[in-house]
């Protein structure tokens, strides 16, 4: 029995499989010695960073937690008071 409906869990292994993948270049990069040029290490390092960001979303939806914070019931009002 699946705790979620399929169109979570397909982006959830979609983000988790593409987060797997900038890390293990990561990994390649930084601890094999696979070579770069140093003006590709930042591009590097930023698409690991927003695939992490991606599978953080799709893990707290999988989850069934909302990170957004809960609306003020007026628009008007100040959420930080």
């Amino acid at each position: 029995m699946a705790f979620v409906d399929e169109a979570t869990a397909k982006a959830y292994r979609e983000a988790w499989d593409a987060w797997s993948r900038q890390v293990e270049h990561v990994h390649r990069v930084f601890l094999e010695g696979e070579p770069i040029r140093p003006d590709q290490i930042k591009g590097l390092l930023n698409r690991e960073a927003r695939a992490k960001e991606k599978y953080d979303a799709a893990r707290l939806r999988l989850l069934g937690v909302d990170e957004a914070p809960p609306a003020p019931a007026n628009p008007d009002d100040n959420p930080f008071r």
